[in-house]
This record gives C-alpha cells, sequence and structure tokens, in this order.
C-alpha cells in the first residue's frame, strides 16, 4: 500500500515539475532560445567567418565600382558591433530561462532522492525487526 503511495506521490510531483517546465512562452522567450540557439551553433561561426572575409575582400578589391567602406572598415565595425550589441542580452535572457529550468529539475532531483532514502530507510528498519525475529528463535 505504501509503495503505491510513494509512487503516486512521485508522479503528482513529476506533473507539477512538467508544468513549470512546460510553461507557454511569449514571442520574445521563444525567439530568444531560438537566436541564443542559432547564435551559438558552428554553422553561425563558418557563416559569419565567410561574410567577413567576403566583406574585406570585395571592399579592398573594388577598383572599378569604388569601395564602399575603406580601409579600417568603420561601417563593418559598426555592423560587428550592434550585433554583439542586440545579440548579448538576447543570449543572456535565454540563459535565465534555462537556469530557471535547471533550478526547477534540482528541485525535482532533491525531492526524488529525499523519498528514496526515506523509503531506503523504512526498507533497512524492517529488515533488522526482522533479523530480530530470526535471531530470537
Amino acid at each position: 500500500m505504501e509503495k503505491n503511495g510513494v509512487s503516486h506521490s512521485i508522479l503528482k510531483d513529476k506533473i507539477g515539475i512538467l508544468r513549470h517546465l512546460v510553461i507557454p512562452q511569449t514571442f520574445g522567450q521563444r525567439a530568444a532560445d531560438g537566436i541564443a540557439k542559432w547564435a551559438g551553433s558552428w554553422t553561425f561561426i563558418l557563416s559569419f567567418m565567410v561574410i567577413l572575409i567576403l566583406w574585406i575582400i570585395l571592399n579592398t578589391s573594388m577598383v572599378l565600382f569604388g569601395t564602399w567602406d575603406l580601409y579600417p572598415f568603420i561601417l563593418l565595425n559598426l555592423v560587428l558591433s550592434s550585433l554583439a550589441a542586440l545579440q548579448a542580452p538576447v543570449i543572456l535572457m535565454s540563459q535565465n530561462r534555462q537556469s530557471q529550468k535547471d533550478r526547477i529539475k534540482a528541485e525535482y532531483d532533491y525531492r526524488v532522492n529525499r523519498r528514496a532514502e526515506r523509503g531506503i530507510e523504512q526498507i533497512l528498519a524492517r529488515l533488522g525487526m526482522i533479523e530480530d525475529r530470526l535471531g530470537k528463535k
């Protein structure tokens, strides 16, 4: 009977934790997670490197049409700074949301471990009673 009670209690906790993890996300939260996932990928890094190299090569070798951004590449610096200024807070928002999820999962793990510890203590107590009874005979 206790076994079902413990299992039911653990299942109830798990459902409660899952509800916290599956909270409907706002558009901004979904966007932050998507941008953080994409900006942290090798695809983004390599494609961004290719774009930067192309920018520099095209800008320094376009003798016929003239250059749009002279050597110190001030426009390129502006674009990179703007990208970093927008990307950093979005990634931080995504990390904060992930840390909230991690805290909820850690709390659930702690509850499960405490219940398991109590269950083991009960089993050990019963085992001790059985040993006492067998020792008396």
